[in-house]
């Protein structure tokens, strides 16, 4: 199947607390029946980031206004990557919903570097596979929220960004999690999978905006913003 047939059917805030781009005001149109939300999910160093900016842009240009949730690991205080602990990636779980509650209702579409479920994938991982802190219950009623999620699977190499881990086999741990455990948090009509090296500035996301526009009842400008 190829990637679009998967994918069809300047207001600064806090880092941790996320983007505005526009409001629904400044662009003139009606805001939806009510706000969407995207979550652009996967292990880290899967183009994540530059896929949520592109999706940003796309919304822009189709006159809808939009918050995001940047990655909250990168801002925790008790430590990331291999050596973080149970605790640590509660701290991720616990910040990501608040972020979520609180950006939702700005803007039409809510974006989010990350979700409950991959961030729940860490937390499972430093467990050794337990969850000691009882959540799974409270993310099975909270993956719902998500209209949409995309997957970006881990087909190019990590690269050092001086904060994630480059290595290859704690990736490959997580991605393994994520496998078992997302069919039972996502139903496979809200989830788009898509390899990491399609993001490119070629890939157009455009599909993925009209099929979240769609799950709210929503529409979109025309690409001439008529």
């Amino acid at each position: 199947m190829s990637l679009q047939a998967q994918v069809d059917g300047n207001r600064r805030r806090p880092a941790l607390i996320g983007l505005r781009l526009t409001t629904v005001d400044e662009l003139g149109t009606d805001p939806w029946p009510r706000p969407a939300k995207i979550a652009f999910i996967g292990s880290h160093g899967v183009r994540k980031t530059a896929a949520v900016a592109s999706f940003a842009a796309t919304l822009s240009r189709a006159g809808r206004s939009w918050e995001l949730v940047k990655e909250v690991v990168r801002h925790s205080p008790l430590g990331i990557n291999e050596s973080a602990t149970p605790e640590a990636q509660l701290w991720v779980l616990v910040t990501q919903v608040q972020q979520e509650l609180e950006l939702a209702p700005r803007a039409d579409v809510l974006i989010t570097d990350r979700s409950v479920v991959d961030n729940y994938a860490y937390l499972l991982r430093a467990a050794g596979g337990r969850d000691p802190f009882g959540v799974e219950p409270l993310l099975r009623r909270w993956a719902p929220t998500y209209d949409l999620l995309v997957r970006l699977l881990p087909d190019v190499t990590l690269r050092p960004d001086g904060v994630r881990s480059t290595n290859d086999a704690f990736r490959d741990e997580i991605e393994a999690i994520l496998d078992a455990r997302l069919p039972g948090f996502v139903e496979a009509d809200r989830l788009i999978t898509l390899p990491a090296s399609a993001v490119t500035r070629r890939f157009d996301w455009r599909p993925v905006a009209q099929r979240l526009a769609d799950a709210v009842g929503g529409t979109l400008l025309a690409e001439d913003g008529a």
